[in-house]
C-alpha cells in the first residue's frame, strides 16, 4: 500500500508541473484570441461590399456575407475623428436610426466621449447622436436639449454594438449587444451646422469630447429600424451589411479606408486617424 501512494506521489510530481504549464499555455492562447472565430475567418477586403443605385434597383454588389473586417479605425481620444458628409441624413423631428461597433479603451478623459452625431452641436437642440457619459461611462442618447441617459456601459477593451432608433416622436430607443432601453425626449429638431455637421468620434461643431479606442461598421438610416432589423443587425457581426437598403443613408465600415459605401457619397474626411488589422482580441461573433 504505501509502494502504491508512493508511486502515485512520483507520478504526480512528474507530470504534474506539465498539466500546469499545459493549462498556462492554454490560458493564455485563449485570452490572446487564438480560439477565437473571429481571427480565422475569412477577412473582407476595403470596399469587397457596397451598395449599387439605379433608377430601377438598390442592391448589395461584391463578396457581402461570412466575412470579417481585415482592418478598424483607431481613435487616439486627442485629435482623431472623421468628418462626413450630409447627404440624407435626417433633419427636423424626421425618423433616423444610427449603429455602429465600437471598442472602448476605458478612458473617459474627456467628458463625453462620441461615437457619431450630426446636426449644430453650438446650439445643443440641433444635434442628435449616441455618446458616453462621464464619469459613469452610461451610453448617452444627446438630442433637442435634454439626453436619454441609459444604464448600458460598454465594456471596456472589448468590441459592442451599439445605436439607436427614433420614430419622430418623443422617445428614443438605446441598443447595446441585443439589449434595448426606451426613453423620453423632446422632440427632435435637428438642423446642420457649418464647420463640422456630421462626425464620427467627436460631436459635431465641437472638437473636444473625441472618443478613444476603435469604431467600426457605422450605418445610418432616414428611417427608425425595427426590432426584428436591429437583432439581425447585430446577429450579423461586427462585419455586417445593413438590413434596409431602401432607406440607407450612410455606410462607413471603416475598413482600411473612410469611404461611404451606401452609395450617397457621403464619404468621410479623417484627422489624426490609423487603422489596425489586430482589433480580433475582444471581439466574439454574436
Amino acid at each position: 500500500m504505501r509502494f502504491r501512494s508512493q508511486s502515485a506521489m512520483e507520478y504526480l510530481m512528474t507530470y504534474g508541473w506539465a498539466v500546469l504549464i499545459i493549462g498556462v499555455v492554454l490560458a493564455a492562447l485563449v485570452s490572446l484570441g487564438a480560439f477565437n472565430s473571429a481571427t480565422w475567418g475569412p477577412r473582407a477586403s476595403p470596399g469587397s461590399c457596397k451598395v449599387f443605385r439605379s433608377t430601377a434597383i438598390t442592391s448589395l454588389e461584391g463578396v457581402c456575407t461570412s466575412v470579417i473586417p481585415q482592418s478598424v479605425a483607431q481613435f487616439n481620444g486627442q485629435t482623431s475623428y472623421v468628418s462626413i458628409g450630409t447627404t440624407g441624413l435626417p433633419l427636423g423631428n424626421n425618423p433616423r436610426s444610427a449603429f455602429a461597433w465600437i471598442y472602448w479603451t476605458g478612458s473617459l478623459a474627456s467628458s463625453y466621449p462620441t461615437i457619431m452625431e450630426w446636426g449644430d452641436q453650438q446650439i445643443h437642440a440641433r444635434a442628435s447622436g449616441l455618446r458616453m457619459n462621464q464619469p459613469t461611462g452610461y451610453l448617452n442618447f444627446v438630442g433637442a436639449g435634454d439626453d436619454f441617459l441609459t444604464t448600458f456601459i460598454p465594456t471596456p477593451n472589448a468590441w459592442n454594438f451599439v445605436g439607436y432608433t427614433y420614430s419622430g416622436g418623443t422617445s428614443v430607443t438605446v441598443y447595446y449587444d441585443g439589449q434595448s432601453q426606451t426613453g423620453a425626449v423632446t422632440q427632435l429638431n435637428t438642423v446642420l451646422g457649418s464647420t463640422v455637421p456630421a462626425a464620427i468620434g467627436i460631436p459635431a461643431n465641437q472638437l473636444g469630447w473625441y472618443f478613444p479606442g476603435s469604431i467600426a461598421d457605422v450605418q445610418v438610416y432616414n428611417t427608425s429600424l425595427d426590432a426584428n432589423q436591429v437583432q439581425a443587425l447585430y446577429m450579423e457581426g461586427i462585419g455586417g451589411v445593413p438590413v434596409n437598403l431602401q432607406y440607407l443613408v450612410g455606410w462607413w465600415p471603416l475598413n482600411g479606408d473612410f469611404n461611404d459605401y451606401s452609395g450617397n457619397g457621403n464619404t468621410g474626411t479623417p484627422a489624426s486617424m490609423a487603422f489596425t488589422s489586430s482589433w480580433t482580441s475582444g471581439y466574439t461573433n454574436p
